[in-house]
């Protein structure tokens, strides 16, 4: 943690300490009922409604907060009005152009996202950890005309744009100024700003043009590499959005009086959806950090002196940020009580409620946070083409492990697996059907089915972005979605087993494809075969290990292969784990049997040690390698890990 930041975390820590006997003995379940009972929950019309027009409605309130300061829902709409009527110019209105944006946490991201949608344009979010080569590719995929970028990151983006005819547009920090005073006088560099703006409620593309119009691309992976496995952009509709936001509001029962803390990635639906859109689609407030820090996390959670309506109410993370959070906790109150109790009743008392997804979350990570802060931590399941799709409740039993049943206006179904033959003659058979009201058995056994999973509903996504094949690959004649996952229904509770295929790494909250990596891997001058694997971590979820077979004599460690492998893949994606064999076992087909690898090379006793381990401060999982280089000598498989 940076100095400053210890500087500030320990004044809160101060604060703590004076306000301790102000602080009463309220627990969660009093809370919870308190907050639920202050509004009513949110009413979604028909027709389909961004965002922004709610927030039309919403006028004055507070809307955002980052680290630049406030904004009303007022200014971040006049902000984005005044950016879309630059595009209007530019691409023409409802033209559904793609555009572009890499963008920090701040309510620059929001006025853009706005921006292309009251222009009728489709929103490319992109992520400053994917290297050059990555973003290039999406730009391209894509085919976006424009891109939206700060100054902090021209240096990588302008030799991109350069080579091709989009617009490159800097953001211009006037917008952001006006949307924190939006009755002040200002100027940007075409002038002063206009605002009137006539009728916010006419803010968009004119007629029923939301209902049947996309509005974002989203994409799943963050490598180079455009093998025929991946999928490319998710296109999301604005109706599939409306339904994945109705779906948790109505679940969560969010209101206008939560306030949001956001610290994850904004280039995914976990945090554009979940955490962004949810709290500003029904009046509530979402406080963004630039990017996540355990002491950042742990002041806003613990902060005094505010009013109730300016505290967060609602955390949602991924299970390494919540493992880091406890590192932190270990470490800085480890013998102070006091502060113990204060965290746990503030948590108890003004906290309503903490999610936990994009990856699986630990047992024992699950216990240690409800001891820390008497929350046991609402467990969720979700994907890019579909949204949240099962969900624990809000109120009722938590069973750690599970992904409770499925959300209002989602449809799900396990099948069997599907066969593996080129051309499937028969079409799986179906063993379960389920919804938000209940589940139906319809195997012989009734009280424990396993199958693939498939959804339906108005949040599942129509196609895949220029990849017809792919799409109808993914969906089955009947419409359902295949979602490569399975799922075990036992009781009423579903559980998640895993990735139907192993090739999908989750590690840290982010999917990795194991394909691509390879892909990178082999690129290595001195590997003549790799494979590349997920090997369970209770921080991380799963890591990213490589197995690799070498040139005869050739040397190597795990922090040249990380050096080698940054230049191509995003930071999460790089391996953390090295091991070096002299061969590589396969079937007569050529194929690895990837579970057979991991159960071999990577059994679960060697990762015991890391439970609760302090590890550095980093925004990815790192290794630490031996001193001398791994060497091809021997029989003997050699593991370069922490």
């Amino acid at each position: 943690m940076s100095s400053l930041i210890r500087r500030r975390f320990h004044s809160f820590v101060n604060s703590i300490t004076r306000h301790q006997n102000a602080i009463g003995a309220k627990r969660s379940q009093q809370t919870n009922a308190a907050l639920n009972s202050t509004t009513e929950t949110h009413q979604f019309s028909n027709d389909v409604v961004p965002v922004f027009k709610y927030a039309a409605q919403y006028g004055d309130r507070a809307a955002l907060r980052d680290m630049h300061g406030d904004y009303t829902y007022r200014g971040l709409l006049l902000s984005a009005k005044q950016f879309a009527n630059e595009l209007n110019e530019l691409l023409g209105e409802g033209s559904q152009e793609r555009i572009a944006f890499l963008l920090p946490n701040d309510a620059s991201y929001v006025i853009t996202q706005w921006a292309c949608w009251i222009s009728g344009q489709i929103a490319v979010p992109l992520n400053d950890q994917h290297p050059a080569p990555v973003l290039d590719y999406y730009i391209t995929d894509s085919d976006a005309r424009v891109f939206v970028t700060t100054q902090e990151h021209l240096p990588i983006i302008e030799p991109l744009i350069a080579k091709s005819n989009r617009r490159l547009i800097v953001f211009d920090n006037a917008l952001r100024v006006l949307a924190s005073k939006p009755d002040g006088k200002l100027a940007n560099n075409k002038g002063n700003i206009e605002r009137d703006f006539g009728n916010f409620l006419d803010a968009g593309v004119p007629g029923d043009f939301y209902n049947k119009s996309d509005a974002m691309f989203v994409y799943t992976s963050g490598t180079t590499s455009k093998p025929k496995e991946i999928a490319g952009g998710v296109v999301l509709s604005h109706k599939n959005i409306q339904s994945q936001v109705s779906s948790l509001v109505t679940a969560w029962k969010h209101t206008d009086k939560d306030v949001f803390l956001h610290t994850l990635p904004l280039h995914h639906v976990h945090g554009i959806i979940n955490v962004l859109l949810c709290p500003l689609y029904v009046g509530g407030r979402c406080v963004m950090l630039p990017k996540f820090s355990p002491s950042s996390v742990w002041a806003q959670i613990t902060a005094v002196n505010m009013q109730n309506s300016e505290r967060i109410n609602v955390f949602a993370a991924v299970p390494t940020i919540y493992m880091k959070l406890i590192q932190e906790y270990d470490q800085l109150f480890v013998n102070n009580d006091k502060i113990k109790e204060y965290i746990f009743n503030v948590c108890t008392t003004k906290i309503r409620l903490m999610v936990s997804g994009s990856a699986p979350l630990p047992k024992p990570i699950f216990d240690r946070w409800e001891e820390i802060t008497g929350h046991r931590l609402l467990e969720r399941y979700g994907m890019t083409e579909a949204g949240m799709i099962l969900s624990n409740p809000l109120d009722g039993e938590r069973i750690p492990g599970t992904v409770g049943t499925p959300l209002p206006g989602v449809e799900i179904r396990l099948t069997e697996p599907e066969s593996t033959d080129s051309v499937p003659t028969i079409a799986p058979k179906v063993l379960l059907y389920g919804n938000s009201k209940s589940s139906k058995v319809l195997s012989d056994s009734k009280d424990l089915v396993t199958g693939d999973l498939q959804v339906k509903g108005v949040n599942v996504f129509k196609r895949y972005w220029d990849r017809p094949e792919v799409t109808k690959k993914s969906f089955t004649d009947d419409g359902w979605f295949k979602t490569g996952d399975t799922v075990q229904y036992d009781n009423g509770i579903y559980r998640m087993l895993g990735r139907t295929s192993v090739d999908i790494i989750k590690t840290g909250g982010y999917k990795v494809s194991a394909v691509e990596v390879e892909t990178v891997i082999l690129g290595h001058p001195d590997i003549i075969d790799c494979t590349v694997v997920g090997v369970n971590d209770l921080t991380w979820g799963q890591r990213v290990a490589a197995v690799v077979v070498l040139n005869e004599g050739a040397e190597l460690i795990l922090s040249q292969l990380r050096e080698f492998a940054k230049k191509s893949l995003a930071s999460y994606a790089v391996p953390s784990i090295l091991k070096v064999v002299n061969k590589i076992p396969k079937n007569s087909m050529g194929k690895v049997n990837k579970p057979d690898i991991i159960r071999i090379l990577f059994p679960q006793e060697d990762l015991a040690a890391e439970v609760f381990i302090k590890k550095p401060e980093t925004s990815e999982p790192v290794a630490a390698s031996t001193s001398e280089p791994v060497t091809k000598k021997d029989d003997t498989p050699k593991k370069d890990n922490s």
